[in-house]
This record gives structure tokens, sequence and C-alpha cells, in this order.
């Protein structure tokens, strides 16, 4: 309470002082209100700037359209999964050559081509519902206030060094393109794992399928993790912990 008490002082003395007010940068402005933002949001305001933000991703990537072979081919993988946990998704495929694919707070699945072409259909619904799993266990939003964190240092940044400043928002790039990027620590890796193992067990699907995802991203980096998996566990140790348990259960 103490550190939203301070930033909401802060905030009401940036926009308030009449002296200070003609000098004052904008990005200090914006430093003030990401920091403001992302102490106090809420996670229905996280998933509202997390759908906003994959909007812009949409703008920047070309989708494929319903009648693509790729889309259709997702809509098979997903189409009994409209809802997940009570969160409710939508699919769209990014026709990019990258191994790659991610899930937002507001429950956007992006499923790249580069992904589908190595995979198939229950590899790629082992790897979306590890994605999915970032997002019941409220990772992406966590992410997604890191991020605004990060920019208010930027932007403070920005505000105070011309030099420092031009940097700063030449690497800032956009909260977009940090949502498809986004790190998680290990022990959510692991857990996201989990959740996905739990979730093709429950539904009859293969928990196989995750494992051999896995080694198929091992091998499409030949022997190293993949850009996207840089802060992931080990793609060979993941296997091998998902067939010891599949193997303990005498699940396949």
């Amino acid at each position: 309470m103490k550190k939203i008490a301070s930033l909401y002082i802060l905030m009401l003395g940036l926009l308030t002082a009449p002296v200070a007010q003609a000098q004052l940068s904008p990005n200090l402005v914006q430093a003030g209100i990401d920091a403001l933002m992302s102490a106090t949001i809420t996670n229905a305001q996280v998933a509202e700037i997390s759908r906003e933000a994959v909007k812009e991703m949409d703008a920047k990537n070309p989708v494929a359209s319903a009648s693509d072979p790729y889309a259709k081919r997702l809509s098979r993988i997903v189409g009994r999964y409209p809802t997940i946990n009570g969160i409710k998704l939508n699919y769209k495929v990014y026709k990019v050559p990258d191994v790659n694919a991610f899930a937002t707070a507001d429950g956007s699945v992006r499923v790249f081509q580069g992904l589908m072409d190595i995979m198939n259909d229950k590899e790629i619904l082992a790897i979306i519902g590890h994605e999915i799993g970032h997002v019941v266990n409220k990772d992406s939003h966590d992410a997604t206030k890191s991020a605004l964190r990060r920019s208010a240092l930027r932007n403070a940044a920005a505000a105070n060094d011309g030099v420092v400043g031009q940097l700063s928002r030449s690497e800032l790039g956009g909260l977009a393109d940090y949502v498809a990027a986004a790190s998680f620590s290990r022990q959510q890796e692991t857990e996201a794992d989990d959740f996905s193992y739990a979730f093709l067990k429950r539904n009859g699907q293969s928990v196989l399928a995750l494992a051999s995802s896995f080694e198929k991203l091992d091998k499409a980096g030949g022997g190293k993790v993949p850009q996207f998996l840089s802060t992931h566990p080990d793609s060979k140790a993941r296997a091998a912990r998902v067939r010891a348990r599949a193997k303990q259960e005498g699940v396949r």
C-alpha cells in the first residue's frame, strides 16, 4: 500500500506542479504513468492491454486467412478447445518461418508456420497446451506487468539523458514485440510443461507428444537452444522428464 500511495503522490506532484509542468518531458510523464499502472493494474486490464498488443502483432505479421491450409489445420487441431480452464481462446497462424508460438493474457494463441512445418498435430497441441499453461498460471499477466515497469525505467532514462534517451527509445520496441518473446523462469516453464501434460492426459491425448515436441525443438536448433527457448530448461531434459513420468503412470 505504501508503494502505491507513493506512486499516486508522485503522479499528482508531476501533473499539478505549475513550474515543473512547463519543463516536464513527455517521457517522464509516461514513466510515472507506466510505474503507476504496473503497481495498480488489474487482471482484466492486463488482459485488455495484451489484447491491444496482439492486435499490433497481427498487423505486423502475415496472418493466415480462414481458407489457408495452415489455418484450416490449426482449426482442426484446436477445434475441441474454444476454452481451456474457463479462458476463451482465439487462435491464429503467422505465416513466417520462425519456430515459435505464444499465448497472451487475453487468451490469444499465435502459432508460427515454422513450428507447424516441423511438428505433427499432436505435438502442436502439446506446445499450445504449454503456452496456455503460462496464461492459466498467470505468468503472462506477470510478464506484462514487468514490461510496464521496464517501460517506466526506460522512459525515465530517456527524459534525463539525451543520448541514453535515444538508445532507450530505439530499444523499447513496444509491448507487442515483448509479448512474442516473453521470458519466464525455469520453474514457470516446468509448471507450464506440467499443465500441458495434465491437459493432454485429461483430454485423452498422447502425453508423449509433449516429449517428442521437445525433441524436435532440440533437433531444430541443431543441438542448440532456439532463441525463443533461451530461458527454458534443456529440451532433452524436458523430454526425458515427460517420458519418465508417463512410464511411471503407465500412460502414453
